[in-house]
């Protein structure tokens, strides 16, 4: 009965004697109940934080969709516009294309007749000038010299008409 663990046995029930009898058992549970309160604590305030960070997460999640939708409307709307004045610059081409050719035509079409009328009077000029030569030569004196000066004046009047 003396052996070493008897005696360790003893002073193990004598230390917790004392311990019960200074009150140690409530401060070691009082201890074990504030560090529980304390860890409770901070499962709490982390269950809360991540609620609130998910909470976060979701409107960022919720905003960056809205932000994608707008940049597509954005793109879209830009596309739009692009085709758009694409097609008034095809149009307004069209419409410049369309003035020239008729501003073109109408200047080819008065170079024709001016053309015209500078042939015709050529050709007056020229008959004039043959017939005169024609009747200088076989008419003489001056009755006919006034008749082909009346003559020549009325083909000259009616070629350039």
């Amino acid at each position: 009965m003396l052996t070493a663990e008897f005696w360790v046995a003893v002073a193990f029930v004598l230390f917790m004697v004392v311990v019960w009898k200074v009150g140690g058992f409530k401060q070691i549970t009082a201890g074990l109940d504030g560090r529980a309160k304390r860890v409770r604590n901070e499962l709490d305030e982390a269950r809360r934080l991540r609620e609130e960070a998910a909470g976060v997460l979701a409107d960022y999640k919720r905003r960056r969709a809205e932000a994608e939708k707008e940049a597509e409307a954005i793109v879209a709307g830009a596309r739009e516009e692009a085709e758009r004045i694409a097609a008034e610059g095809q149009a307004r081409l069209n419409e410049f294309i369309t003035r020239r050719t008729k501003s073109a035509e109408a200047k080819i079409a008065q170079a024709e007749v001016q053309a015209t009328a500078q042939v015709r009077s050529a050709a007056a000029d020229a008959a004039v000038r043959v017939s005169e030569v024609i009747l200088k030569e076989r008419m003489q004196g001056e009755a006919a010299q006034d008749l082909v000066r009346l003559s020549l004046g009325e083909v000259r009047n009616r070629l350039r008409a």
